[in-house]
């Protein structure tokens, strides 16, 4: 193995250009209770894209340039979500590890509990994997070795359908209810609609008429039009007597309009603000129906260890729509923000002798 390695590397809040390829950054000494992963694919998520922008804002300063959690420490590799092979252990470590396939959980905790919050991510607070190696704690890398999926597939997972996991887990989504999904399209909203249709619900999603068809084939029971003239109309024709759950990855006007489609006792969960961060909406259409609203990022350790168990078994199976060589890193993030593919990008770091 080289002493160096190729990683996409932060050096800064900004564009592009602040997101450098670098062919000299040193492999990581692994340390008592760690592993280090060879890294065969990984996804592009907006996190990756806000992060660099530090377009997450600060309390009372929603303008600031700052990571999801506040500050980072630069310079920086990028990458939340990836998938790859243990070729180095720590003391502590179980040296069969060697060698097994890890799907790795990108969030560091604020407790050690099955119900613990995200504090923490790869790519933002700590080392990524834009890069042919990553550094992780030995907890954090989950035994795929026996999953059908592919490498592609599964580094769609960690944050897409961690997020949606979560947000589903959250809202106590049960089985055979009516959801709304936003942004049906994204890599968070096709997730979203995959995990739903597993559950038996009706699933309504709201996208672009372009992309109805992949997403009906994911599992969408109705598709709206999200450019259509009377949105909510067309959300009532399908649904009448109402929604269960909106599951909103959008955020913005969506919000004030949509709101009161939400039955009595409905749940509205919510994990972007693509569509925009601030909002106005009539708090009355809130409580006087028992509506809740609820805040959801990323997922829980429990809620991580059921995705793996859903990898595992094969019931879900990601839509990769374009992969890309580490060395076009830039080019991945410039198709993702074009918006208009379905399913994930997913970046093959070239791994050296």
């Amino acid at each position: 193995m080289s002493h160096v390695m190729t990683a996409a590397v932060l050096t800064a809040f900004g564009g592009p250009d602040f997101l450098q390829l670098r062919d000299d950054v040193p492999v990581p000494d692994v340390q008592a209770g760690q592993v280090l992963v060879r890294v065969t694919a990984a996804s592009v998520n907006n996190t990756d894209i806000w992060t660099r922008e530090g377009a997450y804002g600060l309390p009372g300063d929603p303008d600031a340039k700052a990571g999801w959690r506040g500050s980072i420490e630069f310079p920086r590799i990028q990458g939340a979500d990836m998938v790859g092979y243990i070729c180095n252990v720590g003391n502590g470590v179980d040296a069969q590890r060697l060698g097994k396939r890890v799907l790795v959980d990108p969030a560091f905790y604020d407790e050690a509990s099955d119900d613990a919050n995200p504090i923490g991510l790869l790519g933002s607070e700590r080392h990524g994997g834009f890069a042919e190696y990553v550094l992780v704690d030995d907890e954090r890398a989950h035994d795929v070795s026996n999953s059908p999926l592919i490498d592609e597939q599964l580094a769609c997972l960690p944050t897409a359908y961690g997020t949606a996991l979560g947000m589903f887990e959250r809202a106590a989504f049960g089985h055979g209810e009516t959801v709304l999904i936003t942004g049906a399209s994204g890599g968070v909203g096709l997730a979203l609609v995959q995990l739903a249709a597993a559950r038996d619900a009706t699933v309504i999603a709201l996208t672009s008429s372009g992309k109805a068809e992949k997403v009906t084939e994911a599992g969408a029971t109705y598709v709206v039009d999200r450019d259509s003239t009377d949105v909510e109309k067309n959300i009532l024709e399908v649904a009448p007597r109402g929604l269960d759950i909106v599951a909103d990855v959008v955020g913005g006007e969506t919000v004030a309009s949509v709101l009161p489609l939400l039955r009595e006792g409905g749940r509205w969960v919510i994990a972007g603000a693509v569509g925009g961060p601030i909002v106005t909406f009539d708090l009355r259409r809130l409580y006087l129906q028992n509506r809740r609203f609820i805040g959801s990022s990323m997922h829980t350790p429990a809620h991580f260890r059921k995705l793996v168990v859903e990898a595992n078994s094969g019931k879900i199976s990601p839509r990769v729509a374009e992969t890309f060589p580490l060395s076009k890193i830039h080019e991945a993030q410039r198709f993702f923000q074009q918006r208009k593919h379905v399913g994930k990008i997913v970046v093959l770091p070239s791994i050296g002798s």
